[in-house]
This record gives C-alpha cells, structure tokens and sequence, in this order.
C-alpha cells in the first residue's frame, strides 16, 4: 500500500465516524426539540447557524487547508464537534434557542471543515496520472459512502435517544469520536495537503467561470433537497403519519444509506467512465431537468390524496435516486476541474455555495411547511431544481479534458 493510499484511508475512515455523529446529532435535535414543544420553524432555526456558518468555514477554510494542511483542518474540525456535542449535554434550561444555535454553529463549522479536507485529499493524495474514470470512481465511492454513513447516522441518533435518552446519547456519540480524533492525529504525517504557495486571502473566490456556474448551480440543487427533508419531512412523518421516533429515524436511514449506495455506484448507472473519461457538464444539465419533475409529481399526488404514505415513500425512492447522481456528478466535476495546487480552495468554494443552498432550504423547510405544508415544500423544491438545471446550461459546453490540468 502506497503512503498516499494510505494516508487517504486514514482521513476516509476519520470522515465516515465524523459523519456518523453528523446524521446522529441532526436527528437527535429534531425529535427532540420537537417533543419539547418547538414549532417547526423554531426547530429549523434550530440549524440556522449550522448552515450559515458552513458557508463561512467553506470560504475560509479551503484558503486555511492549502496554507496549513488539510489534515490539521480536518482535526481541528472533529476537535469542535466534539465540544458542540458535549455542549448539548447541558441541562433542559440551558437549552434556550440561542444556546442550541450556538453549539449548533460549532458543529457547522466542525462538519464543513471535515468535509472539505477530506473531499480534497482525494486530488492531492491518489496519483495525478489517474484517468478521469478513476477519479469519478474515487469520489463516488467517497461521497456515496459518507451519505450511507450519515444515513445509519440518523437511525443511530433515534436510536441512541430511544436507548439512552438525550444527554446519554450526546455521551456516547462525543467519546467515540475523541478516540477517534486521537488516533487520526497520530498516524497521519504534518503537512497533508499543505499548498507549495501561500495563496493570499483575496483568491478564496473562484475566477474560473465554470466553478463559478458549477457552484452556483449547487447552492439550487442542495436546498431544493433540504427544504423538504431537514425538518418538514420528519416532523411530517411524526405528526400526520404518526410514526414512532424509531420509524421516522429508520425510514430517513434507510433513504440516506441507499442514496449514499446509488452515488457510490454512479460511474455504472450513467456509463460515462468508459475509455479514461467522466462525465461532463452536459450530464450534469440533463440530470438536473429530469430531477425537477419528481417533486411536481409527489405534491401533485399528495393535494389530490392518492394514497399519501405509498406516493410519499415512491417518491422519496425515486427522488433519492436521481438526485444521488445529480450529486455524484457535481461532486466529480468540482475536483476534475480543479488544479492540483488549487483543489482545497475551488472545493471550498464550492461547498460554500452547497452550504448557503442548505442554510436556505432549511430555513425554508421550517417557514414553508408551517404556513403551506408539505405540498408548499415539494413545489418550492422544484423550482429550486429548475433554477440548477438553468443555470447548468453554460456547463453544457464544457467538456471535463478542457479545464482538467
């Protein structure tokens, strides 16, 4: 095994326990600061910092990986959710919505850090001769595997809370990603991933135009996922459906672990990695306008009450789908199109648009569900998708081997 495969597995492994406490953490506020008594916009501002500062650590953190090495980002990142998880554990009157907000900003933070450093490691640690085939396959897997994770994450935070309760849960979930954090500092070498220059600050904003419209096309695709799926869909599910708090977990962990599966296998389902190539921009416009139909079709379903638990779950089966490979494809294009000196900053750039998409459909999640319900959501979410495939257009003429350095 090479030191780059290695050291690659090594910040793989330490993503996927992160991402674990991620979806654990997330499902464990939402039940339980919805069985405390908050309204579903109160819970979805509940992740108001959290998605706001994940723009600000995308920015600035792609800028701060290249000067001080993704792996030092990347501890520094399970290092605050660590403290955001043990911060949680404070007594019910603690837990007033600025307290919550606050430790929820530092897991923000901590998980956009995480995640930066470890999307970029892929361009920096596996050989700069891989064909773009290989790559796509690199990055699926990663991003299909991380979805999956966060997927027995949700069922794990509802299953924790059923066990354990509230504070036992936080307790189990912040121990183990400490031994984790520590082994992960010993074994990967100083430096990782450290930029040879010294980018100055002003260069955090991409000047590639296909960045820029890949990124923008991002923040569209991201939040017409979560201004349906943060807080209207589970509290939906709780409340209309009544289902138990292990149903609602379940169900969600069965969608993200069958997601992150269809990502990680997106190089077969499209059948573009044939002969050293990957998908283009064009694979990216024509998935994003095929996605824009299924929320139309389940809201158009639900208003006329056809069988409201068989669409809802049909549809979330076929939207998953779909919007896994939308994902898969924007996730390959990001790093193919990057330089090998610039990975870390034109990723975090890109996440930064991914997270003000998710600051956006979360708030939304919240106000619209209260004020239209659930149909309100699914038709803001189609045109959140409609705007991606739009503007996924100009992509169209960009082919991968153009801009790949």
């Amino acid at each position: 095994m090479t030191d780059g495969l290695r050291n690659y597995l090594i910040v793989t492994g330490g993503y996927w326990v992160f991402t674990l406490t991620d979806g654990a953490i997330r499902m464990l506020v939402v039940l339980y600061f919805h069985m405390l008594g908050y309204s579903p916009f109160e819970v979805a501002m509940l992740f108001l910092f959290y998605e706001f500062f994940g723009i600000v650590t995308n920015l600035v953190g792609g800028w701060l990986g290249s000067r001080i090495g993704l792996n030092l980002t990347m501890h520094i990142g399970m290092g605050m959710q660590v403290l955001a998880l043990a911060m949680l554990m404070a007594p019910d009157a603690w837990l007033s919505v600025a307290y919550v907000m606050l430790a929820q900003a530092l897991s923000g933070i901590a998980k956009d850090l995480n995640k930066m450093s470890a999307k970029a490691s892929v361009k920096t640690l596996l050989p700069h001769d891989d064909s773009e085939s290989k790559l796509f396959k690199w990055i699926a897997v990663l991003t299909g595997s991380k979805n999956a994770l966060k997927g027995i994450g949700f069922f794990l935070g509802a299953l924790l809370l059923e066990w354990f309760e509230f504070r036992g849960a936080l307790a189990i979930l912040s121990g183990s990603l400490f031994v984790v954090l520590t082994g992960s500092i010993l074994l990967l070498p100083a430096g990782l991933g450290k930029s040879k220059s010294k980018p100055a600050f002003n260069q955090i904003f991409s000047k590639t135009p296909s960045i820029n419209w890949l990124s923008t096309a991002r923040f569209f695709l991201f939040g017409s996922r979560d201004v349906w799926f943060v807080v209207a869909l589970p509290v939906y599910l709780y409340s209309v459906f009544e289902w138990s708090f292990m149903q609602v977990g379940g169900f969600l962990a069965i969608w993200i672990i069958a997601y992150g599966m269809v990502q990680a296998s997106a190089p077969k389902l499209i059948r573009q990695s044939h002969h050293g190539k990957g998908p283009d921009g064009g694979t990216a416009k024509t998935w994003a306008f095929i996605l824009a139909f299924l929320p139309t079709m389940i809201a158009a379903a639900l208003y006329v009450d056809y069988e409201p638990q068989t669409v809802l779950i049909a549809g979330l089966i076929a939207f998953g789908i779909v919007f896994a490979i939308n994902s898969a494809v924007h996730s390959y294009l990001i790093v193919a199109w990057s330089e090998h000196d610039k990975v870390s900053m034109n990723v975090g750039f890109y996440y930064m648009a991914n997270a003000g998409g998710r600051l956006t459909g979360t708030v939304l999640s919240g106000w619209v569900y209260q004020t239209q319900g659930l149909i309100g959501c699914l038709i803001c979410s189609s045109i959140f998708v409609l705007a991606a495939g739009i503007l996924s257009i100009p992509l169209s003429e960009i082919k991968t081997n153009e801009v790949r350095p």
